[in-house]
């Protein structure tokens, strides 16, 4: 089992449950624009946020934006201590740096005792693009390897200045080295591991890469928190987040849709209406299995184990419950039919 921090009161690593972060892409320094995303960000249901710190406008708009969210806040910084050290002072809940890149040694020492002083934990960010040369060299590219060896001496130079409430990522464009990464850090450490697929694409490919590499991570018991990375509103990534976990059954909140995929026996327009529920769903929180299904005959059966669901056929359908029809139903009739009887569960 991976150590623990906490990131503002919620818990990393330690057997906590897998937290979901998202990044916003507002100028942090526009600070009502950054809370509003922020805010849209929370009902999705993002636990932890991050917004990047280029520049002191930006450091300085941190302490503003803590005062109007109820999300813990992650200051992205790379090179310039100064602006961690403004973050820390502003109230930030994590720091996300590498010490490697921010100077000498007194300015990492200047860092983690900041840190230290108020109990904030420091995410070191290993990103394949973004490797050190001698470690390229060393081992002819981008390799899971070389991406631990890189998270170590970022690692050493923290534990130097006797810091050592840490949490690693590893993020390559690739779901076979991010993945290897991964499964090397977790062998040879116990720090907790915050998951992603850099650089992953738009919505569409961008999900399926993350579902692949950190679903994948999930299923073998390896990570903690999480970041669905898309070229896309960043509310999409908490959606593709919360739909990943509960694919491999680590949440359980909010409804589980199932749906079969359509034969020469289906005798209903099954793909839209299968769109409109996952769509009517996306209000819904109770933990349940909702089924459609295009066959009346063998659809309930099928779906035995689904609490509620609908199959159609040649106008009609019918409305089901753990298998059993509770009712026939005209076909437009069907989807809200459906959302009645799941607000009597």
């Amino acid at each position: 089992m991976t150590k623990q921090i906490s990131v503002g009161g919620v818990p990393v690593g330690g057997g906590a449950p897998v937290s979901i972060q998202s990044m916003t892409n507002t100028p942090t320094q526009d600070v009502a624009a950054t809370v509003e995303q922020i805010r849209r960000l929370a009902a999705a249901g993002c636990q932890i946020v991050r917004v990047a710190v280029p520049n002191l406008e930006a450091a300085k708009a941190v302490g503003q934006i803590k005062e109007q969210i109820d999300l813990p806040l992650v200051a992205d910084i790379h090179f310039d201590y100064r602006l961690a050290l403004e973050c820390v002072a502003a109230g930030a809940d994590k720091i996300r740096i590498n010490p490697g890149n921010i100077g000498g040694a007194d300015r990492v020492k200047a860092v983690a005792q900041a840190c230290a002083r108020k109990g904030i934990p420091i995410r070191i960010g290993v990103n394949g693009g973004s490797l050190e040369k001698p470690l390229l060299a060393k081992y002819g590219g981008v390799t899971p390897q070389a991406m631990v060896d890189s998270a170590f001496g970022h690692i050493a130079l923290l534990n130097r200045y006797d810091f050592d409430d840490i949490c690693v990522s590893l993020k390559a464009s690739s779901v076979p080295v991010t993945m290897g990464a991964y499964t090397l850090m977790h062998q040879q450490s116990d720090y907790p591991l915050h998951l992603g697929v850099t650089e992953a694409g738009t919505a569409h490919m961008g999900t399926l890469k993350a579902a692949a590499g950190i679903g994948g991570l999930l299923a073998l018991g390896i990570g903690d928190t999480l970041r669905v990375t898309l070229t896309a509103d960043p509310v999409e990534e908490v959606y593709a987040a919360r739909d990943i976990l509960k694919a491999i059954g680590l949440r359980r909140e909010g409804p589980d849709l199932i749906a079969c995929p359509t034969c020469g026996r289906t005798k209903i327009d099954l793909i839209p209406l299968a769109q409109e529920v996952e769509a009517r769903l996306q209000t819904v929180t109770k933990p349940i299995t909702v089924a459609v299904m295009g066959c009346p005959v063998n659809g309930p059966g099928e779906a035995a184990a689904a609490d509620v669901g609908i199959a159609g056929g040649n106008g009609k359908g019918l409305l089901f419950r753990r298998g059993k029809v509770v009712k026939q139903v005209p076909q437009e009739a069907l989807v809200e039919e459906l959302m009645a009887l799941i607000e009597t569960l």
